[in-house]
């Protein structure tokens, strides 16, 4: 039996795994990637890409063709609650709410100001491929589908795994420092002893991926998502839910759909694909509708947490880490920061510049944002039951009682109609913690070792789900700011590429940059180190975006870790600047142990 050494094998090849991979490359750390599939994912699955990770598609080269492939702006602008889509009732089809949803197609002056990269939407089917063919590119011949984790043992010196070629059923072996698990949990932290916990079996799902052609009977092309809250079948998660697929066209036009069912956990027609085919043709009310079906899918809606991130040298991320229910989108968003947050720890510790402590942040960090993440999608599920509350709608009542119920929100004359349409309208402002959720998709911040206190009051947020909040504060995510130099205007962020660390001073702060190059001189840590400012800076700051969020004086300093993640931050000068930030580095990296840096 062959064996091959690597410093890190990455098991799995969705998101997480796939971005592992590329981030790994970017970093200069070698991989290998297996996964027991044949191919990148077949189902459609998710599909919304927040700023954060299309910004993290924006440093790996990726951002330009899943933006180009995906949703246009205009038609992913917002979502809408319609009574079914066609049917006997005059009022099928009619609308009964519509939100706003993600940044509005980048026009919510928040997101604007938040990121240089739009919220994106890609199925995973189409989204995986990019991702594959990007890190091929990167790694060549080290990114192995039908190559199958069969064993694993692990020791003070590495971890041994045994890999079966699928394909031909050759075994071989792989040695590695380390073993970051996106295998969605099937294989990997079982073998290490890594449970999953939480809520359990809240919804059997069912996905109907398909092509159709329903344009003549939808309407307004800026809606992405359609919840079907129909009142013949008493309410949203019994009506379904629509999400055009594209590839070509998009909005009422899309060649493709997803249509998502809810059922009772253990429902037996969940699993019958003709029923469940039939079913959806009668809650779209359009029982001849011409479809080819590409694909019936059944999954268990659940919110489960692994109860540790990592065992030894093994490390779990994406859904072998935390599942989440699809309300929200948060699931790959969150896989993905998952592969970010560790692959730059691990890259500091395989070039010996970083200790064994930095990697058992990675838990500290990402196992609270993702709990939060989690707590509101089953928040979200709770809020839709509410809304059909709100509209009288119930599975226990019959369609007339439902129609009835429902149409007191259109009709002015109706008694109910002021009282009615007030809960309505408040029952869909609570849906905004699922379609502006930007405090925890953007603005998540992290506590730990690798963040270093500077002393300031712990800020209370306006609302922790919806809105993002800029600071420079440690832990916080790095404000966005355009700057320019020599003619080139930029975001500020993309000076971190590669896996560098960023000091950013104010325009007076030439000392902490002098004290930064020499330390990166002197240790071969990746540290870009820059003044911004109004005037006499390194870097302009040409709308002021910088000056505005940068709670630091003149003389003051910013260290950003790979990650875009604020480490360190002095509101103005110190005495000894290399002191200061030596510490900074030695307490964020974990190399008291080290001896690095110096």
């Amino acid at each position: 039996m062959t064996t091959t050494t690597v410093p890190v094998l990455i098991v799995g090849g969705g998101g997480a795994g796939l971005s592992a991979s590329m981030l790994l490359s970017t970093y200069g750390v070698d991989s290998l990637l297996v996964s027991a599939l044949p191919t990148t994912s077949t189902l459609p699955k998710a599909h919304v890409l927040g700023q954060r990770t299309m910004e993290i598609f924006t440093e790996l080269g990726v951002a330009e063709e899943v933006y180009r492939r995906g949703t246009p702006p205009d038609n992913l602008a917002a979502t809408a609650f319609y009574a079914g889509v066609c049917g006997a009732n005059p009022n099928a089809g009619r609308e009964i709410g519509k939100l706003e949803l993600w940044g509005a197609g980048y026009r919510d002056p928040e997101y604007i100001d938040a990121s240089p990269c739009p919220t994106g939407n890609l199925p995973q089917l189409r989204l995986e491929p990019i991702l594959k063919e990007r890190a091929d590119q990167l790694n060549p011949g080290r990114v192995r589908f039908h190559h199958e984790l069969i064993a694993l043992e692990q020791d003070e010196n590495g971890v041994l795994s045994t890999i079966r070629n699928k394909s031909t059923g050759e075994d071989y072996q792989v040695h590695s420092q380390y073993v970051i698990a996106a295998d969605g949990g099937r294989t990997v932290g079982e073998l290490v002893g890594i449970s999953l916990e939480g809520q359990r079996n809240i919804l059997d799902m069912v996905s109907v991926h398909m092509s159709a052609d329903l344009s003549g009977v939808l309407e307004d092309d800026s809606v992405l998502l359609r919840w079907l809250t129909n009142p013949d079948f008493g309410g949203t998660f019994t009506g379904g839910v629509l999400c055009p697929m594209g590839p070509d066209q998009w909005g009422t036009r899309s060649e493709e759909w997803a249509f998502h069912i809810g059922y009772p956990h253990g429902d037996p027609d969940a699993g019958d694909r003709d029923k469940v085919i039939e079913h959806m043709k009668t809650l779209l009310g359009l029982p001849d509708l011409d479809t080819e079906i590409h694909a019936v899918s059944v999954w268990t809606m659940e919110g489960v947490v692994a109860d540790r991130f990592r065992a030894g040298r093994v490390f779990v991320a994406g859904d072998a880490a935390h599942k989440h229910p699809p309300t929200s989108g948060l699931g790959l968003n969150s896989a993905i920061h998952d592969a970010q947050n560790l692959c730059w720890k691990l890259a500091q510790v395989v070039a010996g510049r970083a200790g064994d402590g930095l990697l058992d942040t990675y838990e500290d960090e990402r196992k609270p944002v993702v709990e939060r993440n989690i707590a509101n999608s089953v928040q979200c599920t709770h809020d839709s039951f509410a809304l059909d509350a709100a509209l009288g709608l119930s599975p226990q009542k019959s369609p007339e009682e439902n129609w009835s119920a429902i149409e007191a929100i259109w009709d002015e004359s109706h008694p109910e109609h002021p009282e009615r349409s007030d809960l309505v309208n408040n029952a869909l402002a609570a849906k905004s913690g699922e379609f502006h959720h930007h405090g925890l998709e953007f603005g998540f911040t992290y506590l730990s070792a690798a963040i270093v206190d500077d002393g300031s009051p712990a800020s209370e947020p306006i609302d922790p789900v919806r809105l993002y909040e800029p600071s420079t504060k440690p832990g916080h995510p790095l404000p966005h700011a355009f700057v320019s130099r020599r003619g080139e205007t930029f975001p500020l962020q993309n000076l971190t590429h590669g896996g560098k660390f960023l000091l950013i001073a104010g325009e007076d702060g030439q000392a902490w940059v002098e004290a930064a190059n020499k330390i990166a001189e002197s240790t071969g840590i990746a540290l870009e180190a820059v003044t911004v400012g109004a005037d006499d800076a390194d870097l302009a700051d040409v709308r002021f975006a910088w000056l505005r969020k940068r709670e630091i004086t003149r003389d003051g300093v910013v260290l950003v870790r790979p990650d875009r993640f604020v480490g360190f931050r002095s509101a103005g000068a110190v005495a000894d600047p290399q002191a200061a930030l030596t510490d900074a580095l030695d307490s964020i990296l974990s190399t008291h142990d080290l001896g690095v840096p110096q």
